[in-house]
């Protein structure tokens, strides 16, 4: 019986975006993973053949667990404005209780090489965006007022101190959430 994997994917994709919140997406290198992991260079080459595709997977594993509870969020009423408000406040509290990952999706898939991408990492970040905008796409209202509600406003308030490496406050739920309904009028 082989030994389990001492590295596990998860364990490098960590360290990665542990690196990342600290230091940016520059600082998101084979050998720096390699070291923060305490890992031999070779377990990181084994999972991941290149920069571009350990960079690829540590945004789709961030996106995947970020719009799991996202989208149920947008699922969770039948009023819009209610799956509105749900969706806008999850992003905060999301950001708030993983704030090293909350810092990989405000680096952005840009940011970490996703024109390098292996094929299959794109295809799947494309299934994540179609299952978002056939969601999105169900909220009767103006996009603009739900990107808004759902983007604009949550990433901003949560932006300002993701950046400044501070707690989010409990007083972002309200502002969201107000926004969200001044936006998105009930049904």
């Amino acid at each position: 019986m082989p030994r389990p994997a001492r590295y596990t994917v998860d364990v490098l994709l960590d360290a990665a975006a542990e690196l990342l919140a600290a230091d940016g997406p520059a600082a998101v290198t084979m050998s720096a993973v390699a070291r923060a992991a305490g890992a031999p260079s070779g377990s990181v080459y084994h999972r991941f053949p290149t920069r571009a595709a350990l960079c690829g997977e540590l945004w789709i594993r961030t996106e995947e667990r970020f719009q799991e509870g996202f989208l149920e969020a947008l699922s969770s009423a039948e009023d819009p404005q209610q799956r509105c408000v749900a969706g806008a406040l999850h992003i905060v509290a999301w950001c708030r209780e993983h704030p090293v990952e909350a810092q990989v999706l405000l680096a952005g898939p840009d940011a970490l090489g996703m024109a390098d991408w292996p094929e299959p990492l794109t295809g799947r970040r494309k299934r994540l965006q179609r299952k978002l905008r056939k969601v999105l796409s169900e909220l009767p209202d103006d996009a603009g007022r739900v990107n808004a509600a759902l983007i604009d406003v949550p990433y901003a308030i949560v932006r300002r101190h993701l950046r400044a490496r501070q707690a989010i406050p409990v007083s972002a739920d309200a502002i969201v959430a107000d926004c969200a309904r001044a936006l998105i009028g009930p049904s």
